[in-house]
């Protein structure tokens, strides 16, 4: 037999075994309490029917005993404490010798532990050694039951709180997998035909696993708050949950988005239809330009202009096949790349066209060009002057002549221009804005 406790002291006067009787009997209540809380609690019952795996099984085994200790430990307190009760009960006034067995009673080693409790309780503390019974002080008693109870309601509470937050997550979840999946066969989103539809598979079965998992051993989903010692102080982890949730909000928007595909197929056919058209257009208009260009304008290299975008016309076919097919997730892809190339092809032919007619730009710009300059010195009186004559005729000439040249067209207008600057300049505008020499202000 062994000791856990002290010796009793200095023999307790009436008065302290009162105190001490009604201190004991609220920690009796408050015991009570506790332990038939932790016997009703969700998370406890949950637990005996659950098939455990992992940490929670090796957990609640343990928990499971220090529970049965517990309460065969509280019997005991119970007993110790209805003896000392009635002790003190047999007389109003008691003489020393009761007082004597009640310290021993209150203060001493007087409640025995005996038999499957004392295994128990080597067991639980790990060693080797088993009595047949221990003996405790009340006190000492008490600080082991709330040692144990605080590691028994600690897994308990846990394990209620993961289950309490994440299968229901999961569940919803999955819920919103399941209206994602109908969606996408909607669409034509399938496994092995789209890489949405894999995703999706893939995401099922990690959900089935992880709630699995999660009823199985939700203590592995449990991170406990390393700086607090009160029991099930912690929060569930739900970093899996919360990486499945983004990557089916990832898929459900590649869904949808092949899901807009499918209402606004027709109008976005009919606008790469025009686009295409209107890149066709403006390449022929180049073709016809080049020619013009080659016939009014010589030694000027004219680029090339390319034929019309066969290619994309046979693909837009494909993704008209598609549509009246209903292959969406086929149609969304290529839908894509044909408006961004169509939009370039359109561009492309615009800069085809602009390279191709920049010859008559500048032809046209030398026109305007020699035609203001004329204006201007006709507004001075100067008109008529033969040398500004002479070089209006040589370079209208050119400009207005097929095939132009460009090179020497430029330099007759030149040459009309600065020709026109030199005799401006001595010109100074009269009072009714007709134009006279300088020399004949004098």
């Amino acid at each position: 037999m062994g000791d856990t406790g002290h010796a009793p002291g200095p023999v307790m006067d009436r008065d302290e075994v009162d105190r001490a009787l009604a201190r004991l009997g609220a920690e009796h209540e408050a015991m009570e309490s506790s332990l038939l809380a932790l016997q009703d609690h969700a998370g406890r019952r949950l637990l005996e029917g659950a098939e455990l795996t992992g940490a929670t099984e090796e957990r609640w085994k343990r928990a499971e005993a220090s529970i049965t200790l517990l309460w065969t430990w509280f019997d005991a307190y119970t007993d110790t404490l209805r003896t000392a009760r009635e002790l003190r009960a047999r007389r109003r006034w008691a003489g020393r010798e009761d007082l004597v067995a009640l310290t021993e009673l209150l203060r001493g080693p007087s409640v025995t532990v005996a038999g499957a409790a004392a295994v128990e309780t080597g067991a639980l503390a790990g060693t080797s050694a088993v009595r047949l019974s221990r003996r405790y002080t009340l006190a000492a008693l008490v600080d082991r039951m709330n040692g144990l109870y605080a590691a028994a309601l600690d897994m308990v509470v846990a394990a209620d709180a993961v289950w309490s937050a994440l299968p229901a997550r999961i569940d919803m979840l999955s819920a919103e997998l399941r209206r994602t999946r109908e969606l996408a066969r909607s669409v034509g989103v399938r496994p092995g035909e789209h890489p949405a539809g894999d995703d999706l598979e893939r995401i099922t079965r990690a959900l089935t696993r992880l709630r699995e998992t999660v009823i199985s051993d939700p203590l592995s989903f449990w991170t406990p708050d390393r700086g607090s010692s009160a029991p099930g102080a912690g929060r569930p982890d739900t970093t899996a949950y919360d990486r499945y949730a983004r990557e089916l909000e990832d898929v459900r928007r590649e869904i949808e988005a092949v899901l807009t595909v499918r209402q606004d197929a027709e109008s976005r056919l009919m606008r790469l239809r025009d686009v295409l058209s209107r890149a066709d257009r403006t390449l022929a208009e180049a073709r016809l330009a080049r020619g013009e260009v080659l016939a009014k304008i010589a030694a000027t290299e004219v680029p090339a202009v390319s034929g019309p975008p066969t290619a994309l016309q046979e693909e837009l076919s494909t993704a008209a096949e598609y549509r009246r097919q209903g292959l969406w997730h086929r149609l969304s892809p290529l839908l894509e790349d044909l408006e961004r190339r169509a939009e370039e092809e359109l561009l492309r032919a615009r800069e085809s066209l602009t390279a191709v007619t920049a010859p008559l730009a500048i032809r046209a710009e030398l026109r305007g060009r020699l035609d203001a300059y004329r204006a201007k010195v006709a507004r001075h009186g100067l008109a008529e002057d033969p040398l500004l004559v002479e070089r209006y005729d040589i370079a209208r000439r050119m400009l207005w002549s097929a095939p132009c040249d460009l090179r020497v067209a430029e330099q007759a207008v030149l040459r009309y221009q600065h020709t026109a600057v030199e005799l401006l300049r001595p010109v100074m505008p009269t009072q009714d804005g007709a134009g006279r020499p300088r020399e004949a202000q004098a």
